[in-house]
């Protein structure tokens, strides 16, 4: 988890031996460390010293863990919690969740299960408070994701939702967005995040090989099945699986992805007998999948499976005041890696990156100021730094006033230009068919552009 301070942890347990564990492991990660072996004594600390996390044992002598959790949740709202305890029950589980612990662990927990704890419990924390707007400027979170635009805002609340529950979730948005930085908030923000997040890009394996990736086969399955091997399915097994470009599935896949959804078993290639999984699908899709439905190309009843929860990441030029902070990030991260100097990024050229349409997303954007600091000569970019495609926008505005239509032409063909002539991509951005965009094409061409009937 980056962060610019190390969070503070109190512990709280009546056995030294414990606490001292506790103590020396969580130092070990970074943590500042606090300690008391009594409520009386948590809480004296509590009212000197804000807390983000107390880790508290259920059954103490005079004053229990409940009594101090119940103190935190009335006087330190910004603070989590996270019950441990050798009496394990459902009731107690049930009455600490009720306080508002966060966390619920039993003894004895491995060293993974208490990291994991606390990461999903801070990272909680963390989301809550990006959402209030409190994070201060030019930080990112530790999913690395940054804005301070209320899309941005909304999404950070809408993934932490998400989290908390253990449905399937579809996250939409174009490429280059960060649709799997989303899907990996979910999960490590999530009761999974111990076990493993398994990536898998639908439209990167060929058709004929995706079934035996994703279920595994066995030995002898087809030709060259001389082991047996699992797919990622079963690598995923208590944890969650990223299908990404999940539009990229045939038919064939998506029924059989279908009834994974619903039966909760893979079945390996060449397999009789299906194996019980326990795996949290999130899928991610850069096509609208509702048009897909109509054009016969993706399945209504999957769909349906897929969009329990939705998450639109918005598209940068949909949140244009987060890109001074973008800006400033990749400059200060690419400098350090680099060796070189933090770039200075001057009003005119920050007016051009605020005016461009962006149409590959905050990928477009780390990939240009990448470029830019390694070819930069001094740590001042320019306008005649940028690519061609930008310094066109600078135009913009410039000179006297037009009719709408040709306004539109001129923002067709920037768009056009900014994506290398790709059709299909301009008119996604645009938010129009292709053959719309033809016939504004068409309208736009200027008497110099049309072709002359000796051609």
């Amino acid at each position: 988890m980056t962060s610019t301070r190390k969070h503070r942890i109190l512990v709280v347990d009546d056995a030294p031996t414990a606490l001292d564990i506790l103590e020396r492991n969580l130092s070990s990660r970074g943590y500042l460390v606090f300690t008391a072996s009594n409520v009386a004594d948590a809480v004296r600390i509590l009212e000197g010293s804000p807390m983000d996390l107390v880790i508290t044992d259920y059954k103490m002598p005079k004053i229990s863990g409940l009594d101090l959790i119940r103190h935190i949740r009335e006087n330190y709202h910004e603070t989590e919690v996270i019950m441990i305890t050798g009496y394990a029950s459902v009731k107690g589980a049930v009455e600490a969740v009720k306080m508002g612990a966060e966390e619920y662990l039993a003894k004895p927990f491995t060293d993974e299960e208490l990291f994991a704890a606390v990461q999903r419990a801070l990272n909680k924390r963390e989301l809550r408070t990006i959402v209030k707007g409190r994070k201060p400027r030019i930080a990112p979170n530790s999913y690395g994701m940054i804005g301070e635009s209320s899309t941005v805002r909304n999404m950070l609340a809408q993934i932490e939702k998400a989290a908390s529950s253990p449905a399937t979730v579809l996250v939409l948005g174009e490429s280059g967005t960060g649709k799997e930085l989303v899907a990996r908030a979910i999960h490590y923000s999530s009761k999974r995040a111990a076990a493993p997040f398994v990536p898998v890009n639908c439209g990167a394996i060929p058709e004929k090989l995706l079934e035996s990736e994703l279920f595994g086969y066995v030995k002898g399955a087809f030709t060259g099945a001389n082991e047996s091997r699992a797919g990622f399915f079963q690598t995923a097994d208590g944890g969650t699986i990223f299908l990404d470009e999940i539009n990229e599935m045939s038919p064939a896949m998506q029924v059989k992805l279908l009834r994974v959804l619903q039966d909760k078993q893979v079945c390996m290639v060449g397999a009789r007998k299906t194996q019980k999984i326990d795996v949290r699908i999130v899928a991610s899709s850069n096509k609208d999948l509702q048009s897909l439905i109509h054009k016969d190309l993706f399945r209504e009843d999957l769909f349906f499976r897929l969009n329990v929860v939705s998450i639109t990441v918005p598209p940068l030029r949909n949140r244009q005041e987060d890109i001074p902070l973008l800006v400033s990030h990749f400059g200060a991260k690419f400098a350090r890696e680099l060796g070189k100097p933090e770039p200075v990024f001057p009003d005119e050229t920050m007016r051009i990156f605020m005016n461009y349409a962006w149409p590959g997303n905050v990928r477009e954007l780390e990939n240009l100021v990448q470029r830019l600091i390694i070819m930069a000569e001094g740590k001042t970019v320019n306008i005649p730094d940028l690519p061609s495609v930008m310094r066109f926008s600078a135009l913009s505005g410039a000179g006297p006033f037009r009719s709408l239509a040709e306004e539109e032409a001129g923002y067709i063909r920037r768009i056009l230009a900014s994506v290398g002539g790709n059709k299909s991509r301009a008119a996604e951005i645009l938010g129009i068919d292709r053959k719309t965009l033809r016939e504004k094409i068409k309208q736009a061409r200027t008497p110099e552009d049309k072709p002359s009937g000796n051609r």
